[in-house]
């Protein structure tokens, strides 16, 4: 969690965002590219509501450690932060509410994601919470700690991946 808290200052520092409207974004032109280079911050118009969906297409690095994708209201509270470790094959998930982190959660029923292999994060929105696919699987659920939803206005990704597509 220290990485990703030294990335998240690294990128207020550094002031990066974009927004992606709705969110809708295509496949990344040669423009675009930049855009979603790693690490990324990027702006959910609106924020979440029940019934939006985010999704993350990239490709995981040849010699992966760890990646993480967050959703933050700004650079404030972090509604859900994703880190996927690929030595001990886990996905860990949190949130930080007020500059404390709250109980963190690892289970679940398989790791999906391999090196140089091309991967699709669903993240959907519900009343109670974020629903997670993987490749169209469902992988786990994380129950709504930060409201309102519509606070949840950022997504920040980091570590060994590249990201082709995010809408």
């Amino acid at each position: 969690m220290a990485e990703l808290s030294a990335v998240r200052q690294e990128l207020r520092n550094r002031n990066l965002s974009s927004s992606f409207g709705e969110p809708q974004c295509t496949s990344p032109q040669k423009d675009e590219q930049q855009k979603l280079a790693v690490p990324f911050c990027g702006g959910i118009r609106g924020g979440l509501r029940p019934g939006k969906k985010l999704t993350i297409m990239g490709v995981v690095d040849a010699d992966p450690d760890s990646f993480d994708i967050s959703l933050t209201c700004g650079c404030e509270d972090v509604a859900l932060d994703m880190c996927v470790r690929f030595e001990d094959r886990e996905i860990l998930r949190n949130a930080c509410v007020s500059d404390s982190w709250g109980e963190e959660e690892r289970s679940i029923p398989y790791f999906p994601f391999i090196a140089e292999q091309p991967f699709r994060v669903e993240i959907h929105c519900e009343h109670a919470r974020f629903l997670v696919l993987v490749d169209g699987h469902q992988l786990f659920d994380f129950y709504h700690r930060v409201t309102p939803l519509t606070a949840i206005d950022t997504i920040q990704i980091s570590g060994s991946l590249t990201i082709t597509k995010l809408n």
